[in-house]
């Protein structure tokens, strides 16, 4: 059965996204809970991908450990036998796909790093030669890498709006802060340079992912949500990948391709078929076995 919403009456609610639920906990920590929903082009589906939210909670850890050593997160712990006893009693449904992570003050941007010239940003560059309003070389083609990597954040939008790209040096102006800015662009790419180089070692290219990072109480950075999932990221075979058109993937590209096959309009939520949900449900599950090296639990 997928989760598409959580039902915890006990607990706090704060706010539900386009995949987590998101509860207090106490004056110090929430409850991040990953839902089954999944949502492309800012758009929620109106049916859910089953065990998603586990898959995603699965692939995070294994990240959240991985990069601990470039930026500290905000995990407490994903063990539910630590967490407090009136989360417990939702066992049932939160068992798996939950993290208990500390309160941290989230920053307004959301942190996209590209290595490959795809999506929105291939989109752009055949427009006017540049991602973000950032100049590139002439000539380049779809899925190429690029020649370096790309810091290219976006503003974060309310649900059922859509994020917007920006030029990095906007940022500084929605954050107020250069040096915040410079560390956030820093910690972003090296979180991606080394995620790509062990994704690289299992087959697995990391063509763009996005980060989000917040501030804890002594306005240290902290990587929050969740980090280099299908979700956040395109995953494409390194064994088939060929600069010059779109490519194969382990992510929700394939949704995206689907809709885009039906002339979507990227506004209203529509019902996916069986074989959408079983594929994309397929490719997550692969995602995480070839990163983890273990079997979804689902």
């Amino acid at each position: 059965m997928a989760l598409i919403s959580s039902n915890c009456p006990d607990l706090k609610l704060i706010a539900r996204g386009k995949v987590r639920d998101l509860y207090e906990v106490d004056e110090h920590s929430l409850l991040f809970v990953a839902t089954d929903r999944i949502s492309a082009f800012d758009v929620i589906m109106k049916n859910a991908i089953p065990g998603k939210g586990k898959i995603l909670t699965q692939i995070s850890l294994f990240w959240f450990d991985l990069l601990k050593d470039v930026l500290p997160n905000h995990l407490i712990t994903a063990d539910f036998d630590k967490m407090p006893a009136h989360i417990q009693k939702y066992r049932d449904q939160l068992d798996g796909r939950s993290l208990l992570v500390k309160k941290i003050r989230v920053l307004p941007i959301e942190a996209i790093v590209r290595g490959y010239i795809t999506g929105s940003g291939w989109s752009e560059y055949k427009r006017k030669g540049t991602i973000c309003d950032i100049e590139l070389p002439k000539g380049l083609v779809e899925s190429q890498k690029l020649p370096e990597t790309l810091f290219t954040p976006s503003t974060k939008a309310d649900i059922g709006d859509h994020d917007e790209n920006i030029h990095p040096s906007k940022m500084v102006d929605i954050l107020g802060d250069k040096a915040l800015a410079d560390k956030l662009t820093e910690s972003a790419i090296a979180l991606y340079t080394k995620a790509s180089e062990y994704a690289a070692s299992k087959g697995i290219i990391i063509a763009d992912t996005k980060f989000e990072f917040g501030l804890d109480e002594n306005n240290s950075l902290v990587l929050v949500d969740e980090i280099l999932t299908p979700d956040s990221s395109r995953f494409w075979p390194a064994a088939t990948y060929k600069a010059g058109g779109a490519q194969d993937s382990f992510d929700k590209q394939y949704l995206r391709n689907y809709l885009e096959s039906i002339k979507f309009d990227k506004e209203t939520s529509i019902e996916l078929p069986t074989d959408v949900i079983e594929n994309t449900l397929a490719k997550y599950k692969e995602a995480c076995k070839l990163l983890t090296g273990e079997d979804v639990k689902l």
